[in-house]
């Protein structure tokens, strides 16, 4: 079983690069992240063509989230339940495969710092910080439910020094400060496994390359998205790993493709 994710940064801008990479690697499940697309807009046909069933949440221009799959999707929840939000960030869908039960969801953490010309302005940490812990909540109640849980996605979450080419650039920085990295730790101490981190225990394993200032062929990048899986899961774990020439294509997402694997 492969299950993969990518912030495309507009998926009808990266089309011909996501249909190409769908059709070269089969995944059996892949979350989006930024479509930046309301759901009429969303290119159903192209990705159906390929055999995938889709389901999205959709906001123009900014935010969205989608789930494909070559198995049959259920929606489970748009936006996470309690925390009202006219943001598109959370869609979770029930998928059965080889027959069994599994809960995915494609999430879109906010970002968290403030405007460049409101340097003082707390508003969308303040956002973010709530918007986690309703999303920890959410987490534990499919925990505590024993099921199959595979949330994946672009976390805008930098963990620990290891996951940036520079920690001390990112200090001070939304993604990185510790009332934010803590409540990520929180997921994983309650028995969620970090998929990379579980096979990889160094190394940077970088999903996210800035388009300026020549990161991506200076490697000055950042592990911002995670395949996050509940314990019974963690177990059959075969790999996984970062498709760093994805995002050297033409017209790329200046985030990278994230695949796990699994046995069956």
């Amino acid at each position: 079983m492969k299950i993969a994710t990518l912030n495309i940064n507009s998926v009808n801008a990266r089309l011909s690069n996501l249909c190409g990479w769908l059709r070269d690697n089969q995944p059996d499940v892949m979350m989006l992240q930024e479509i930046k697309c309301e759901f009429n807009n969303f290119p159903f046909f192209d990705v159906q063509t390929l055999g995938y069933d889709v389901k999205v949440l959709g906001q123009k221009s900014y935010n969205g989230v989608a789930i494909l799959s070559r198995h049959k999707l259920n929606v489970c929840a748009e936006n996470l339940p309690d925390f009202p939000d006219e943001n598109a960030r959370y869609l979770e869908c029930e998928v059965y495969i080889n027959n069994k039960p599994y809960t995915v969801a494609s999430l879109y953490l906010p970002n968290g710092n403030p405007p460049y010309n409101k340097p003082d302005d707390t508003s969308k940490l303040t956002y973010k910080l709530g918007w986690m812990d309703a999303f920890l909540r959410r987490a534990e109640k499919l925990r505590m439910a024993d099921k199959n849980v595979i949330l994946a996605g672009d976390y805008n979450v930098i963990l620990s020094d290891d996951d940036v080419y520079n920690p001390e650039l990112f200090r001070d920085n939304a993604l990185f400060i510790p009332p934010v990295q803590n409540k990520l730790k929180l997921l994983l101490r309650s028995g969620y496994a970090d998929c990379f981190r579980a096979l990889h225990p160094t190394g940077n394993g970088y999903t996210f390359w800035d388009y300026t200032g020549n990161a991506l062929q200076n490697d000055l990048g950042m592990r911002i998205d995670y395949i996050l899986v509940s314990p019974q899961l963690s177990d059959r774990l075969l790999n996984c790993k970062t498709d760093k020439a994805f995002r050297a294509m033409e017209k790329a997402s200046d985030h990278t493709i994230l695949t796990a694997e699994f046995k069956d």
